[in-house]
């Protein structure tokens, strides 16, 4: 239910960032997701359960294209487009670190005060990123007037750009394949303990894999002007040590795990800001939106494979998806 959610409305609310405000819809997100962790603390029963991840599904599909869009525009706006690469691997980095120190503070809040004060943080934390989101600079837009394209219009549009324009559509496919990889993060901990990590040693154990995949996409600036083979190498050797911790599927595994979560991450900014280079302003969250549709089918499919071959299944499609990032080249480059 949370990820179907998602799946249907992300493209219709990358087009309503589009026609309007992306700041606006960055705060409407915040609200969202504060309803469904207030639902979860004041109503209990699946119904409530259900509805709260159906809110949650919505507000990350409110953010999934308009805050790239908002970032990259605001840059170019300042005349910095070039550093949206390093820019976005600091918020990225910043996202794997908050997950500590969040699990850090539930652990906390839940001892003195139970699952009501978590949950009641939680509200106020989502809130307080809508009102930040508020502050944020947006240029202004054409698309934002009320002369602008109507939304079916700007909806159309960017669909039509994705389906119509080759260099776009390699760029988009490629980043929601390597995008949705992502998705085998939710197996670290049960590997570790299928690994022979006590259980509660696994927090612990695999605590240094979002720390390195920080570190990659905190160094990601760095590596925007590599070409796109080397990018497509370091990749595939990337792969292959998570798909040699599959084989080894020992507790000193976890180290090989870190190391291509690092590599991961750190390419992932990269072909995140080449697929932004090639997508007009006018319908930015349209299109990002788009891929984001693809990177959450993509996650669906490790799903589906994950019983048949774990990392090392995960791995031998990621060398695929390697090779594919070869295609992806910067901004002034031809396919």
């Amino acid at each position: 239910m949370w990820s179907s959610a998602g799946i249907v409305a992300t493209v219709p609310f990358g087009a309503l960032a589009d026609r309007f405000s992306r700041r606006a819809v960055l705060a409407v997100a915040g609200v969202v997701q504060a309803g469904g962790y207030a639902l979860w603390t004041t109503i209990h029963g699946f119904p409530a359960f259900a509805a709260g991840f159906v809110l949650w599904g919505l507000s990350g599909a409110l953010v999934d294209g308009a805050f790239e869009a908002l970032l990259y525009d605001g840059l170019a706006d300042v005349a910095a487009a070039e550093h949206y690469v390093r820019v976005r691997g600091w918020v990225t980095a910043a996202q794997l670190v908050a997950q500590l120190a969040a699990g850090v503070a539930a652990t906390f809040l839940f001892s003195f005060g139970g699952f009501a004060l978590v949950g009641w943080v939680s509200v106020g934390c989502c809130l307080a990123t809508g009102g930040l989101a508020l502050r944020l600079p947006e240029p202004p837009r054409a698309a934002a007037d009320d002369e602008g394209p109507a939304y079916f219009a700007m909806l159309r549009d960017g669909l039509v750009a994705v389906l119509r324009r080759p260099r776009l559509r390699i760029a988009v496919v490629v980043m929601a394949l390597l995008a949705g990889v992502d998705a085998i993060e939710e197996y670290f901990p049960l590997a570790a303990q299928d690994w022979g990590v006590p259980v509660r040693l696994v927090p612990l154990a695999v605590l240094g894999i979002p720390v390195a995949g920080a570190a990659g996409a905190w160094l990601g600036g760095a590596t925007t002007r590599l070409r796109p083979i080397t990018l497509a190498v370091l990749l595939g050797m990337a792969f292959v040590a998570l798909g040699a911790a599959g084989l080894l599927r020992q507790p000193a595994g976890l180290v090989c795990v870190a190391g291509y979560y690092l590599v991961y991450q750190g390419v992932l900014v990269v072909v995140q800001g080449r697929l932004q280079d090639r997508i007009d302003a006018a319908n930015r969250a349209t299109v990002t939106s788009a891929a984001g549709l693809c990177t959450d089918v993509t996650a669906i499919g490790c799903y589906a494979i994950w019983p048949l071959g774990q990392f090392v299944l995960v791995a031998a499609v990621g060398l695929a998806i390697a090779a594919a990032v070869s295609s992806v080249r910067s901004g002034g480059d031809q396919l």
